[in-house]
Formats: C-alpha cells, sequence, structure tokens
C-alpha cells in the first residue's frame, strides 16, 4: 500500500503549518523551510503558488498521496454542492480519519496504521483499507482479538490524551470501543485553517 513516510515535522514546516501535534513544538523553536537554505526561499508569491501550497497542505493533513488526493478532488467536482466542501467532507468520513477524530489516535498517521492492520470492523467485517468512506448509520469497532493487546487496553489514556473534539456527526464510546457515524461531517467541523476554495482554483486551471 503506498504511502508518504516522509518526516511529518519536515513537511510541517515546509507548509508552515502544524500536520501532527509533535510538530507544534518543534515549529516553536525552528522557524522557515527545512533545509540548507530554506529562509532564502520566498513563502509568498503568485497565486498559483499559494494554491499550490494549499493543496498541499491539506493532502498532507489528511495523508493522501497526490494520485489519491487528485481523484477525490474529481469526484467532489461532480458531486452536488460545493466541491470545497464536497471534498472535505469526503476526506473527514475516510475510516483513518474517524479514528482520529473519534480519539482512538492521537494522529492520523498512527489512525492510518490501526486501520491498515486489520484492528477494526466495518459493520461487522474485518477492514484493512484507511480510504474506505464512511456513512451514516455505520458501526467502526475494534476486533475482539484486537481489544486484548496493550494498545486497546491502554484506550481510556490514549483518548484523553488524544483530547479530541465532539463531533456533531461521531458517537465514539471507548468502553466499548465502537464509532457510530451518526450523521454527515459539517463544514465547520473539518480541520481548522483550511481555505478550499484555493483548491477548488488550483484544479481549476
Amino acid at each position: 500500500m503506498a504511502r508518504d513516510n516522509s518526516p511529518i515535522v519536515k513537511q510541517s514546516r515546509r507548509e508552515g503549518y502544524a500536520l501532527a501535534p509533535k510538530a507544534h513544538k518543534v515549529m516553536a523553536k525552528k522557524s522557515g523551510i527545512p533545509g540548507e537554505h530554506g529562509d532564502m526561499r520566498v513563502r509568498g508569491g503568485s497565486l498559483y503558488l499559494t494554491q499550490l501550497r494549499e493543496k498541499q497542505k491539506v493532502r498532507r493533513t489528511y495523508g493522501l498521496l497526490e494520485k489519491q488526493f487528485a481523484k477525490l478532488m474529481k469526484e467532489a467536482q461532480k458531486s452536488e454542492g460545493l466541491t470545497g466542501e464536497k471534498l472535505l467532507e469526503f476526506l473527514e468520513r475516510r475510516a483513518d480519519n474517524v479514528v482520529f477524530r473519534a480519539g482512538f489516535a492521537t494522529t492520523r498517521r498512527q489512525a492510518r496504521q490501526l486501520v491498515s492492520h486489520g484492528h477494526f470492523l466495518l459493520n461487522g467485517r474485518r477492514i484493512d483499507v484507511p480510504s474506505i468512506r464512511l456513512n451514516p448509520g455505520d458501526v467502526l469497532e475494534v476486533r475482539p482479538n484486537s481489544q486484548k493487546s496493550e494498545y486497546f487496553k491502554n484506550l481510556p489514556n490514549v483518548m484523553g490524551a488524544a483530547a479530541a473534539t465532539p463531533l456533531s456527526w461521531l458517537k465514539a464510546d471507548g468502553k466499548k470501543m465502537k464509532i457510530e457515524v451518526t450523521g454527515l461531517p459539517k463544514r465547520e467541523e473539518a480541520e481548522a485553517g483550511i481555505n478550499e476554495q484555493l483548491i477548488v482554483e488550483y484544479y481549476s486551471r
């Protein structure tokens, strides 16, 4: 399964945006683009560059490769409603993001690993594809065998460390190790600091 394993802190510094909690601490000490001549590179510039950086920021935030992101964008363009909002909705409904949003993982990378290692059942069936899109009424739960692992025995502490914000479309139960999708994500519940219109404009060139 293809994935981007480049250092998340380095990616965060490149985008000027903390893509994971641990990036906040590093970026407070090290500002600017990574690399020997990072400080000499211009952050501003053309509208195209601004659109590109926004696209890269969102793609890396949710952990998608370029082809995956472009494919999702095409689907959003064909869907009813505002393209940018549909894109964010699709990203939020990914299985790995749902696990992260529910507080079952402290980062999206960790959530992706949990899903890809087959620790979850979706409506009673084992899944190992992080990109599966969940729908209202779906139930994601930890497999019985996985519940015996040290990680999931420690799930209450994980959820406390994750400090997940309650969402209108998700219901998480740490004791039962179950996540219920009760609706669709609202625009304001997506990742903060995103200007999706810039991404729409980037792909409309």
